[in-house]
């Protein structure tokens, strides 16, 4: 009897809805992990395929030893495309004398796709098949559809490589941010208007009360939770830098999420705190903290990163002292946190060296007008000088 086969399917796709049009990458860089042979166990890490949002483990369900491998690096497939094939069991399998695989046969009533942890809920969904009988037909050439400038543009040779120089194929994480970021120039009418925070009485706070912090909740006290929480306070205050233009319409939305810029090795990824209104501050550093783990680690789901109606960004963990945040779409406003500098400030008629911080709103100012970006600001810097505030809700 032979060893049941088991198909690994790529089913990702966003919101767990089939997504036939988005298409996956396998990294070009050597990160295809197992070979034909190689044995696995439940939840062993085959390849990593890379999307326009993450990079993503394709794992096996089953233990048993890896058959095929049906993709190379820098291939491109799509949802529901099969990707490997497990041999379930402790039985080696057999390969030819080039080292490849044989063909095993699975028996029908033991055969089994197995599918990624996000698959498709449409419930009409079937599955691709695991091997076509001719294959797909060429997408047409969007070159007939140009202008002939557009065509020489297309066409225009690369340039010659240099000495010293590297010619790297863009990541499809890398060619999103950059579409998205453009198509957000583009689109809004962006402007950014600047503040400053004395930070002296939050950072005398998280010194008073940081050991016990850690105590309790396993954590160090962060600067985050203030400002998303202070966020939180200015958007309820201003809730038209909540909301987002919809053709003819505007959508106002009742609730926050609060996406939190977080550059990795990768790329710049955008992790969403769902429902912050209804967080304490504890929460809120948590769900940041584990979030920004798993954006670094390379585990965070296209879910984990899905919608958000605010975005904030912290160029100050790199040292920036200054910076204008570009929108992220389908949201109305970010806003830029910066490094810590002393500065000499005026308190009381004197000068004395105090803690600052320069705060940037940028927004799109076909829907947001000034008044309100800097009301916004000014509630931000009020929350964050003085956390009182927000208990006593004034």
């Amino acid at each position: 009897m032979h060893s049941p086969s088991f198909k690994l399917y790529l089913a990702c796709c966003d919101n767990g809805m089939a997504c036939p049009v988005k298409s996956k990458e396998v990294p070009s860089r050597n990160e295809s992990f197992l070979e034909p042979g190689d044995h696995v166990n439940a939840g062993d890490v085959l390849m990593q395929i890379e999307t326009d949002k993450v990079t993503l483990d394709v794992r096996t369900d089953v233990s048993g030893a890896v058959e095929k491998i049906l993709v190379k690096p820098g291939d491109t497939v799509k949802v529901k495309d099969v990707v490997a094939v497990v041999v379930e069991g402790d039985a080696d399998v057999a390969t030819d004398a080039q080292g490849k695989p044989s063909e095993t046969k699975a028996s029908p009533a033991l055969s089994k796709e197995v599918k990624s942890e996000r698959p498709s809920k449409s419930d009409g969904a079937a599955a691709a098949p695991a091997a076509s009988s001719s294959p797909a037909p060429p997408r047409p050439s969007r070159t007939s559809e140009l202008a002939p400038s557009q065509v020489a543009k297309a066409t225009e040779p690369q340039l010659p490589p240099k000495e010293r120089e590297r010619r790297v194929p863009m990541t499809m994480l890398r060619k999103r941010v950059a579409t998205r970021l453009k198509d957000s120039q583009n689109t809004f009418a962006l402007l950014t208007t600047f503040n400053e925070i004395d930070m002296t009485n939050l950072m005398e706070l998280r010194s008073q009360y940081n050991q016990k912090f850690l105590e309790k909740h396993g954590l160090k006290m962060g600067f985050m939770f203030c400002f998303v929480k202070a966020a939180v306070s200015a958007l309820q205050q201003q809730p038209v830098v909540n909301a987002v233009i919809d053709g003819d319409n505007i959508i106002y939305r009742d609730y926050v999420d609060i996406s939190i810029a977080v550059g990795t090795k990768k790329g710049l990824v955008v992790p969403v705190v769902r429902n912050v209104e209804k967080m304490n501050f504890a929460e809120i550093e948590k769900t940041i903290n584990e979030l920004a783990t798993k954006a670094n680690n390379g585990t965070i789901s296209i879910d984990e990163m899905a919608g958000g109606t605010f975005t904030i960004s912290n160029g100050g963990v790199y040292g920036s002292l200054l910076s204008t945040p570009i929108i992220n779409p389908p949201q109305s406003a970010i806003l830029g946190m910066h490094a810590i500098q002393k500065r000499p400030m005026v308190v009381k008629d004197s000068i004395v060296a105090r803690p600052m911080m320069y705060i940037a709103l940028t927004y799109d100012h076909r829907l947001i007008d000034g008044r309100e970006a800097v009301y916004f600001l000014g509630r931000i810097k009020e929350v964050v000088e003085d956390p009182r505030r927000l208990l006593l809700d004034v």
